[in-house]
């Protein structure tokens, strides 16, 4: 027969992971496990390729914590995730140490004009929203924006995402 503070806890800790699903469309433990899953990395490996403590990521994952606080750690696991859907098994241990290296160096960097004009001047010019997106945007920008509309507005979070996965495309 569980206690009133085992329940209490429980009942706190499903609150937790309803508030990260309205945030991140799902709980994050179910995201990480996907993401370790089909990568075959541990979760500690995970937390060193966003850039989290592996202690942090494990609140989260275990909803004890609802929120990613940094932005650019937020941005790194949104492009992972997109890199990593649709993967039919675990690639070559090769490829996910290249992917997971491209990830961790991901920048979220406050840009100023100047730099906007010279990403703009380099953005492929093939005529798509998501080229054009590039052009105005880091990819780990491209990536949080995406996510904060996702909800809202799934079609275009999905042009955002597209253009967060292929910056140099």
């Amino acid at each position: 027969m569980a206690d009133a503070g085992g329940e209490a806890t429980s009942a706190w800790l499903i609150e937790n992971r309803e508030r990260q699903r309205e945030l991140y469309g799902a709980p994050l433990g179910d995201r990480v496990r996907r993401l370790t899953g089909a990568l075959g990395i541990s979760q500690a490996r995970l937390a060193r390729t966003l850039g989290i403590s592996p202690a942090m990521l494990s609140q989260l994952v275990s909803a004890r914590r609802v929120k990613i606080g940094d932005p650019a750690v937020l941005a790194r696991m949104l492009m992972l995730d997109h890199r990593c859907h649709g993967l039919p098994s675990v690639p070559d241990p090769r490829a996910v140490e290249v992917l997971l290296g491209e990830i961790s160096r991901a920048r979220w960097q406050w840009n100023g004009p100047r730099t906007a004009a010279r990403r703009a001047r380099r953005a492929a010019s093939d005529g798509t929203a998501a080229a054009a997106l590039r052009g105005v945007s880091d990819p780990a920008r491209l990536a949080a924006a995406a996510a904060a509309l996702g909800p809202s507005f799934p079609e275009l979070a999905e042009v955002l995402r597209q253009a967060a996965s292929r910056p140099g495309a």
